[in-house]
């Protein structure tokens, strides 16, 4: 066991995975800061509730961002690397968009500060493609679970600091010194770029632009059984999207607070996520990527039954402190597969364009099987809401017999 134990560590404490970190603790960094914290922001200044709620359109890169992504597989920069070099612009271009922000004013000056969030949202949305790509092609197929694990720890960890700690802040300093202050942040990421490993991928670019825009589709869409692998990338998370697309008014309904809601899903529900994502990804390391799917994907769902118990059981607050918690464990274990597995699926000419799309996929879910859960709980009530959502699990895991076929290139 000790030995078992010290070969997980030594496959933790390298430079590959000390690098995934820091890389994604700077790819999470930008978020909030163009979501949820401009909006404390706005709000914390009395702008207009409207105006708040159209700037969630600066948002649009990460979602579009397969669009651009050709580019960046086909095109090296002079320094760095395929890859490096990319990380390296965009990571610039965060720091001098993340100080425009600082200064803009968003009373005075709203679209000032809506052209610099935008700037911060693309630059942001352009490094996940690279570092996406970057990590995938820096790692063996075998670290692809620890490595997705390594990589989510450091997102959840700047999304803390860019997200409550930066809320925390704004009661002591202004928002621009905190601005200023994430702008600088992005230094994490920028060193562990700059000292970081070469992919090894460089000589098999694209050749041409058309090429890099045409064959990573034509490479996708042409695997056996594609509808099935499109189908399982939009079902695999679905019971937990449907859980969790409601659940606090749900919690607010049966008598808990958004205190009580933020202080545990902040608190435990966040510790709980880091330590199911690392624990995922290490005992992906011990059965296997397929096996790790199934298990982890069976126990995401059953996890949904505490939402179910908690439906019946009323106002509990244990009960509501170990339903946060067992669902973000699970969701963190399921999350460590589901992004191992989308790594295995890229073809290394390609990684960025193709890594960009299956995230584009994964939004789907998101989108749209969001939209209709407030029809459906209002439709059947909450135990019947968060019974449908554990049945969701069955698609995915049945859509996971096909598993060799997509793996077959």
């Amino acid at each position: 066991m000790k030995r078992i134990y010290a070969e997980l560590l030594k496959s933790v404490l390298n430079r590959r995975m000390l690098t995934i970190l820091l890389l994604g603790f700077s790819s999470g960094l930008p978020l909030a800061l163009v979501s949820s914290t401009l909006q404390a922001w706005m709000a914390s200044v009395h702008v207009d509730l409207s105006l708040i709620g159209v700037f969630s359109l600066v948002g649009l890169p990460y979602t579009l961002k397969f669009l651009w992504a050709p580019w960046m597989d086909r095109y090296s920069l002079f320094f760095l690397g395929r890859r490096r070099g990319w990380i390296f612009i965009t990571q610039v271009a965060l720091i001098f968009s993340l100080v425009g922000m600082s200064f803009a004013d968003p009373i005075k000056k709203p679209g000032i500060l809506a052209i610099f969030a935008f700037l911060v949202a693309f630059s942001s949305a352009s490094q996940d493609i690279v570092i996406d790509a970057y990590k995938t092609e820096i790692l063996n197929q075998s670290e692809f679970g620890l490595g997705a694990s390594v990589a989510n720890l450091g997102y959840r960890l700047a999304l803390l600091f860019s997200g409550a700690f930066a809320l925390i802040l704004s009661d002591h300093i202004s928002w621009q010194k905190i601005y200023l202050m994430m702008a600088g942040s992005i230094s994490v990421g920028f060193f562990a770029n700059l000292f970081g490993p070469e992919s090894p991928s460089f000589s098999i670019a694209p050749k041409t632009l058309q090429e890099a825009l045409v064959e990573p589709f034509l490479n996708f869409f042409q695997r056996k059984k594609i509808l099935g692998l499109v189908a399982f990338i939009i079902f695999y998370k679905m019971d937990v999207v449907v859980a969790l697309a409601l659940m606090t008014p749900f919690m607010m309904e049966i008598g808990f607070t958004k205190t009580d809601i933020g202080i545990v899903n902040k608190g435990f529900g966040l510790i709980s996520t880091l330590v199911g994502t690392f624990l995922g990804g290490l005992w992906m390391s011990r059965i296997g990527l397929k096996y790790a799917l199934f298990l982890f994907g069976i126990l995401q769902g059953i996890s949904g039954i505490c939402f179910y118990l908690l439906a019946r059981m009323g106002h509990h607050y244990p009960m509501m402190v170990i339903t946060i918690a067992s669902e973000n464990f699970f969701s963190g274990m399921g999350n460590a597969a589901y992004a191992a597995f989308l790594m295995s699926l890229c073809h290394p000419k390609f990684t960025a364009t193709q890594f960009a799309l299956l995230t584009s996929l994964m939004a789907l879910t998101r989108t749209f099987a969001g939209s209709f859960t407030g029809f459906l709980a209002k439709a059947v009530g909450w135990n019947s809401y968060f019974l449908i959502a554990i049945l969701l699990m069955i698609p995915g895991l049945y859509l996971l017999t096909y598993f060799d076929d997509w793996m077959d290139r």
